[in-house]
């Protein structure tokens, strides 16, 4: 009887103990309000929960980055950069002109302003992967390679071999996967690389795969760096799923991805090299080789990148979506695969569309989460209701994480548009302030409607309260998501 009472309060105060910290622990009302009714009703289930993806981790980062800052070198090129940044910010094209203020955000986030890049747009992985095929044979000095899925298929053997290839040759191969997303690449896949000379670590080690889900930290950056000077960003992992036209059968992948030869690299390296000192246990000797020094010579695009994540001091991915949004004049053209905005994005988006600016949003019409999809479609009717279009993706799953503003700046990167990007994930998103290449990703979008079907306002509005409940269910779950 008196165990019973002692176990009982014990877990009592356990309960107070974790509702007082999510207090101190969350700013968010609406976050806080979510995680204290998940531990009140489902206390153990609840507490997992939050400990797992609540807990705001960036007062205790999972690494630093003060091993890269303190280098000498780094330090040298960072004051070129800077310098070369605000001559770009003050004499820089109109693109960059009209985008000063979140063009500066970054800046003071120390990714610089880049000019002189070659920027290429490659759409779905018919398009990527022959060119990232030949840039990597192309390769001379080192293969930086990092990814959240990287899968042991056809695409997945062709890459290994020229990377087991450049080794023999003498480049020097380094390969960051996620634990989790890679998970079928774990064993002796990743031994026959390591046999081979090419250096590949895990990001973050998992010991019970079978035990773990999205809801951890995970790397969901897909970056190559080549020779220091050409970069690879976006949404296309490493799988055969995301080439369309192998198999009939397979569901049609829509994505984005982007080569930049040129200085715009340099931060892609800095992303790379902060993330081999921590998973890899080494540091990395930093050489002139490592960063970019040249400009394109065949391309004038400014390039900047956005990256945050658990070792950030600030969301940065959010607040220069944010920034995108709340500058914008004429038209933005969104696409996202997982479309959780939450309060901040939800207000910037309403403020804009009241204001005249002509929003679409393209989304899968079935996301791969019923959670996920339900969630998001709480959302649509307010966003609806200010003014905004929202199209649903109905030729088959849409992946990219884009945005076009203004057709002048073009965003392509990992991130999308929901908390897991925003606070968990390790992610990266590239800035392209040039007209040519937002037009090129602008006439993307308009050709990506063509396969969807516009959402009807006021049939949307007339929907009943029970197809409705599920989805306000969720969006109290939404932050948890």
């Amino acid at each position: 009887m008196h165990l019973d009472i002692l176990i009982g309060t014990a877990y009592i105060l356990l309960i107070i103990f974790v509702c007082l910290r999510i207090l101190y622990d969350i700013q968010s009302t609406t976050k806080t309000f979510a995680y204290l009714l998940v531990v009140i009703f489902l206390p153990v289930i609840g507490m997992v929960i939050y400990f797992a993806v609540g807990a705001n981790y960036r007062k205790n980062k999972l690494y630093s980055k003060k091993i890269v800052n303190d280098h000498h070198l780094l330090a040298e090129i960072r004051e070129k950069i800077v310098h070369e940044s605000e001559k770009s910010l003050d004499s820089g094209e109109h693109e960059v002109k009209s985008h000063k203020k979140l063009a500066r955000m970054l800046m003071n986030d120390n990714s610089p302003l880049t000019g002189n890049n070659e920027v290429k747009l490659l759409l779905n992985g018919e398009n990527k992967f022959p060119e990232v095929l030949q840039a990597l044979r192309d390769a001379k000095h080192h293969i930086h390679m990092e990814y959240y899925i990287f899968e042991d298929d056809n695409i997945g053997n062709q890459v290994k071999d020229i990377l087991v290839q450049k080794v023999a040759e003498g480049v020097k191969v380094r390969f960051i996967y996620d634990d989790f997303g890679s998970r079928s690449i774990r064993n002796k896949f990743v031994d026959d690389l390591n046999a081979a000379g090419v250096e590949a670590y895990p990001f973050y080690k998992i010991l019970f795969i079978a035990l773990s889900n999205r809801t951890n930290y995970r790397d969901h950056r897909k970056i190559i760096v080549i020779d220091g000077c050409t970069g690879f960003v976006g949404g296309i992992n490493v799988s055969d799923r995301y080439i369309n036209g192998i198999d009939k059968k397979q569901l049609y992948w829509r994505d984005t991805h982007v080569r930049i030869d040129g200085p715009g690299v340099y931060y892609l390296q800095y992303l790379f090299i902060c993330d081999w000192n921590f998973c890899s246990g080494k540091k990395l000797p930093i050489l002139p080789d490592y960063f970019c020094s040249t400009p394109s010579k065949h391309g004038k695009a400014i390039v900047q990148i956005a990256a945050s994540g658990p070792d950030s001091d600030t969301p940065t991915i959010m607040f220069s979506l944010m920034e995108t949004i709340g500058m914008a004049q004429d038209e933005l053209l969104i696409t996202s695969p997982y479309f959780i905005p939450g309060e901040s994005i939800l207000d910037v988006m309403r403020v804009a569309a009241l204001s005249g600016v002509k929003i679409k949003l393209l989304v899968p019409d079935v996301s791969d989460s019923a959670l996920v999809n339900a969630a998001a479609r709480s959302y649509y009717g307010e966003i609806l209701d200010a003014g905004a279009e929202i199209y649903l993706y109905k030729k088959g799953f849409v992946h990219a994480k884009t945005m076009v503003a203004d057709g002048q700046l073009a965003i392509i990167g990992t991130a999308n548009m929901d908390h897991r990007s925003f606070e968990l994930n390790f992610e990266v998103n590239s800035m392209i302030y040039d007209t040519k290449i937002a037009q090129q990703l602008r006439d993307a979008f308009y050709d990506d409607i063509k396969d969807a079907v516009q959402i009807n306002r006021k049939t949307w509005a007339k929907r009943t309260l029970f197809k409705q409940l599920p989805e306000k269910l969720c969006r109290l779950l939404s932050p948890l998501l």
